[in-house]
């Protein structure tokens, strides 16, 4: 296994459109989400420890999730767990961490990923990883994988790359926001438009050059701090000096400002798992199209539904189709699929009637 190869698994998001289950007190990547044993940040750790050492994973997260992310990852060391006092996007606390690396190693390459997407085919993810670790390798580039589109989806953000481009990794000629319909219809008839993952790779010299050339004050803000890296001053230094970083997404400040972007079309299976929706889609469905994680059912005339619940609880549904039915102690769920976009706005009605606790 290579020494060089550095993962840094961002799990600091509450996952709010996965509520009542995720929280801001235990959000969805703490979760076992689809009733398989392990919990959504498990999955990713040992994936990415298939390729990268163990000792060489870092964890981005809140500082409130300092002890979940111990508790359910014993392998890792207190000192791979990077701390964020306050949310600030992903810009900056992928540059605190990508100078923490490069203290650690200055040869250094980093894969960025988010802590809590489902990918099935394991071995052709790490194919593509390996092959943008060596890409970055060889060339001073910022590489994201895209994910080949299945259907003109509104809800994630596109990469257009250059057509003619016949290498297995193309150039990224522009990043694209979140469509309509249309649009993204469009998008698919032309061919040359991928899913935005999230999913990065480059070199930490790399990536904190595009940082410097294009964010300096930022840059200068955690640059300024490297004696104090890896040592017992960090903590204070980011305590006093993190809420002073821009909120702003690593995407627009340096993705597309640079002129070395390049994109993967990925060859694995993906899933944001972003909402009940998407999780119903990855489960297996009963004879009905019912999925089902966690409960033991009955139903007559119902369909099409989303049914979670603690281990082994009887749900019996009766003329109901295309629901999402969460039980979770203290808050029971029962919402129209096709509104699962608004469940973000229910929870903070929720918490506003009846207290934060809830939320």
């Amino acid at each position: 296994m290579n020494s060089n190869y550095y993962a840094i698994i961002m799990a600091g998001g509450v996952g709010s459109r996965f509520w009542p289950v995720s929280t801001k007190t235990f959000p969805k990547q703490f979760h076992d989400m689809l009733g398989t044993g392990e919990t959504l940040i498990q999955k990713t750790f040992n994936r990415l420890s298939n390729i990268i050492p163990k000792q060489n994973i870092y964890i981005l997260t809140n500082e409130d999730y300092n002890d979940l992310v111990l508790e359910q990852l014993p392998e890792i060391s207190k000192e791979q767990v990077v701390l964020e006092p306050a949310m600030r996007n992903t810009a900056p606390c992928i540059l605190y961490a990508s100078l923490k690396i490069k203290k650690l190693n200055p040869d250094a390459l980093m894969l960025v990923a988010p802590s809590d997407h489902w990918i099935e085919d394991e071995a052709a993810f790490n194919k593509n990883v390996k092959q943008s670790f060596q890409f970055c390798e060889q060339k001073d580039a910022l590489m994201t994988l895209g994910i080949k589109p299945t259907f003109p989806n509104t809800g994630y953000g596109y990469i257009e790359f250059n057509k003619a481009d016949d290498y297995p990794v193309k150039k990224v000629a522009q990043f694209r926001e979140k469509p309509d319909y249309k649009t993204a219809k469009n998008f698919l008839s032309k061919g040359n438009f991928l899913w935005n993952a999230g999913i990065f790779v480059w070199s930490v010299n790399s990536v904190l050059k595009a940082f410097e050339n294009n964010q300096p004050e930022l840059f200068k803000l955690f640059n300024d701090a490297e004696a104090v890296y890896n040592t017992p001053e960090e903590s204070k230094f980011i305590q006093e000096n993190y809420n002073k970083s821009e909120n702003i997404s690593v995407d627009y400040a340096i993705l597309e400002k640079s002129p070395n972007v390049f994109v993967l079309p990925a060859t694995f299976d993906w899933n944001d798992l972003g909402t009940w929706g998407s999780l119903y889609d990855k489960l297996d469905k009963d004879y009905n199209k019912n999925a089902v994680v966690n409960a033991k059912i009955l139903t007559n005339n119902a369909q099409g539904n989303m049914i979670k619940t603690y281990k082994d609880k009887v749900v019996v549904v009766d003329g109901l189709s295309n629901y999402i039915i969460v039980d979770k102690e203290d808050v029971l769920l029962i919402y129209p699929k096709a509104k699962e976009q608004d469940i973000k706005k229910v929870r903070q009605e929720v918490k506003d009637e009846f207290g934060d606790h809830l939320g």
